[in-house]
This record gives structure tokens, sequence and C-alpha cells, in this order.
């Protein structure tokens, strides 16, 4: 038993999970004290604020690389690294300009809809930090190529610390929502320092577009994918910001940045080594196969027994670590919570699918779940956040059973996964 115990924690798999998950800790601990800072100095208005704040930059996300562009450097052949990555650099560049320019351009926009000038400028300055994007995520993602989930673990870890401390400070200072758009402004530089150091690539000097069709041809439907899991995420802040107003948006946005926010972070840190690991054994379908229900397996284990603590302890410790103002959110963080354990099989569905050229499918997947996502959250809203919360779970629930059995059924088969490769 010992034998097999050991053999399940070894590997190349677990080895990039274990630093990954290292710095998720030193993140929580961390961050913890930030979001207790921020809960007790915030008023729900402020979350609300908050909440359009990450929304935004959360969507902008998802033009910039890490998303289409990024999973094909990983994918690339060796060969074609270095043509596929100068190539995702500019087209970087092109990407991140732009959406710091509409960005801009929405948050002139808002005081016309909302009368609140107060979010103008933080937006503002938040879309300049896209200008820095180029300059660090092509490093980042050669990085999860090479398996250096050593330095990525680092880089987090020291981003984590400096964003929040910086928020910290400035919260307590009373600076409010400026709390939030400083700490991502200035955090920029120490994302560039970080990634040259760990990564010796460098940006060319010359202008090219060469592999334009093969990087925009397979990231395409990833980055609509990407932008399909992002609206997702963030359409029920934007319909309870506009139904039940600022004030709930932010009692509502807190119950997910204390809930799924500790969960989804700990998701992510099995699901990015998931896919280059996986896609390092394409060409073996026997390989492929074990690596990917081994890793799966590992996940659930792990996962869901915390999800499960941390969903039943929430009545204990919010008001405790939080502040008994944040007591009425308690039902929804239980709801959020729960909802986490069907996104493990479906995240992984979706990562088999792309490792085996099917992003198409995956793409149809996701329009299909995003429309069914959105029609449920409307007919929620009007019953209050916590109809919205119990929306969110049940929807989440159906739709990740229904895709991962079929994914599973069709990619794994050995005919078609030899078709696609």
């Amino acid at each position: 038993m010992i034998t097999r115990f050991k053999k399940v924690l070894s590997g190349v798999y677990l080895r990039n999970v274990g630093w990954m998950a290292g710095a998720e800790l030193a993140n929580r601990i961390i961050r913890l004290s930030g979001t207790v800072i921020l809960a007790r100095m915030f008023s729900p208005q402020d979350y609300g604020l908050m909440a359009i704040i990450y929304t935004m930059s959360d969507f902008a996300n998802v033009f910039m690389l890490r998303g289409g562009i990024g999973a094909k450097i990983i994918q690339a052949d060796e060969q074609d690294v270095k043509e596929v990555t100068n190539t995702a650099y500019w087209l970087n560049w092109i990407a991140c300009g732009s959406i710091c320019i509409i960005q801009c351009f929405i948050a002139w926009l808002i005081p016309y809809f909302s009368h609140d000038q107060h979010i103008t400028l933080p937006l503002c300055v938040v879309a300049l930090t896209y200008l820095g994007y180029p300059l660090f995520v092509i490093h980042l993602t050669l990085l999860e190529r090479d398996n250096q989930f050593k330095a990525i673990a680092v880089c987090n870890i020291v981003i984590s610390l400096v964003s929040n401390v910086l928020t910290a400070i400035f919260a307590l200072r009373g600076m409010g929502i400026w709390a939030i758009a400083c700490s991502i402004f200035l955090a920029t530089p120490v994302w560039i320092i970080l990634t040259w150091k760990y990564h010796p690539w460098r940006p060319p000097h010359r202008f090219t577009l060469e592999k334009r069709q093969e990087v925009l041809g397979f990231g395409s439907n990833l980055l609509l994918n990407d932008l399909l899991n992002r609206v997702r995420a963030n359409v029920d802040y934007l319909i309870v910001g506009k139904y039940l107003g600022i004030e709930a948006l932010g009692m509502y946005y807190f119950a997910f940045n204390a809930g799924s926010g500790i969960t989804l972070n700990l998701l992510n840190t099995f699901m990015s080594p998931l896919y280059p690991y996986i896609c390092a054994a394409k060409s073996n379908y026997s390989q492929f196969r074990q690596r990917y229900f081994s890793s799966l397996k590992k996940i659930s284990i792990i996962l869901v027994p915390l999800i499960l603590v941390q969903a039943s302890l929430s009545p204990i410790y919010v008001p405790i670590i939080f502040g008994k103002k944040w007591t009425p959110a308690i039902p929804v963080l239980i709801l959020i919570c729960l909802s986490v354990v069907p996104r493990i099989y479906a995240w992984a569905s979706s990562l088999l699918l792309n490792a085996i050229n099917k992003t198409r499918l995956s793409l149809y997947i996701n329009i299909a779940a995003t429309t069914i996502f959105i029609i449920s959250i409307f007919a929620a809203v009007q019953g209050g956040i916590v109809w919205v919360a119990f929306a969110v779970f049940f929807n989440t629930l159906v739709v990740s059973f229904v895709s991962t059995f079929w994914t599973h059924r069709f990619a794994l088969r050995k005919e078609h996964f030899l078709n696609s490769i």
C-alpha cells in the first residue's frame, strides 16, 4: 500500500501540481489577510464596483493570448515553436492595444448609463496595464510548455505578495476602489521582471505574422471557448447588478470571492499542468488515456473532499473572519462552492477535446452550455441572489454531467483518437 501511494504521488504531473499547489497555499495565506481587510473596509457598494473592474478585466484577458494562442504554443511541434511564438508575440500586441482602447471607451460611457463616475478612471488605469501583457505572457506560456512549474509557482507567490500587500495598504489608507486599480497597475512591471528572469526567450526585433493562419486557425476556437467561459463566469454579475442593484451585486460577488474564489484557484492548480501533460502523450493512445484518467482520479480524490469541507464550514468561518455583515451571503457561498465539483470534470473534458484537435466540438458544447446558463439566470434573478446561486449550481451540475459523459465516449474511442492526431 505504501509503495502504491508513493507511485500515485510520483511523476511529472503531480510534481508540477505540487509546485502549483505550494504556490496556491502561499497565495491563500497571503490573500486571506487582504480579503479580510477588504471585507471589513469595503461596503457592499465598494464590492459591487470591484466586481465591475474584475469583470471587465476578465473579459479583456480572453483576448490576451493565454486561452487560445498560448495553447497553440504549448501544443506546437518543436520545429515550429520559434515561428509560432514570434507570431503570437506580435498578435498579442495588436490584441492588447485594441482591448486597452476599447476598455477606456467603455469606461468613458459608463457614467451615461449608471450615473456613477467613480469607476471611469480606475477602469482606464487598469486598461493601461494591458500594454504590459505582451512583455510577459509569452514567457509564462513557454514556461508551461517546458514544464517549469517551479518558476511559475515562484512568480505567482511574488505577484500575490506584492499585489495583496499594496491592496491592503491602499485600502487601509481609505482609497476605496482605487486600492484595486493601483495594485493591478503596479504589479505589472513585477510580472515582466520575474518572467524575463526565468525564461531566456526575448521578443523578436522583426515584425512577423508568418504563422498567423496556423496560430489563429487553432486559437480562434479556443479564444471563443474562453470568451464563452468568461461570459458564464461573469454574466450573472451583470444580471444581478442590473436587476437587483449594486449592493446586491456586492453581496453576491463577496460570496463568489470567498467561496469559489478559493476552490477555483485550487482547481486551476491542477488543471494548468494537465493540458501540457496529456499533450506530451498525444502520439500514444494508451499512454494518453492513462495519463488523462489517472490525473482526473487524483484531482477528484484531493479536491472534492476539500470543497465539501469548505462548504460545510462556511456558516462558522464567514462571520468570524469576514464579519457578521456578510452572514446573508452564506447560502449563496455554499451553493457556489458546491458548483465547483462538476466543473472539475467539465474543465478536464474540455482540455481533452483541445488536446486531440477537436476545439470546434468544444466550442459547440460551450455555446450550448452558455445559452442554457444565461436563460436560467434570467429566470432566477427575480427570486434574489440565493435563487441565482441555485440556478448556477443546478445548471453547472446538469450541463457538466451531460458534456463530460458525451466527451469521454467520443474523444477516448481509439478510432476517433487516431483520426484526430
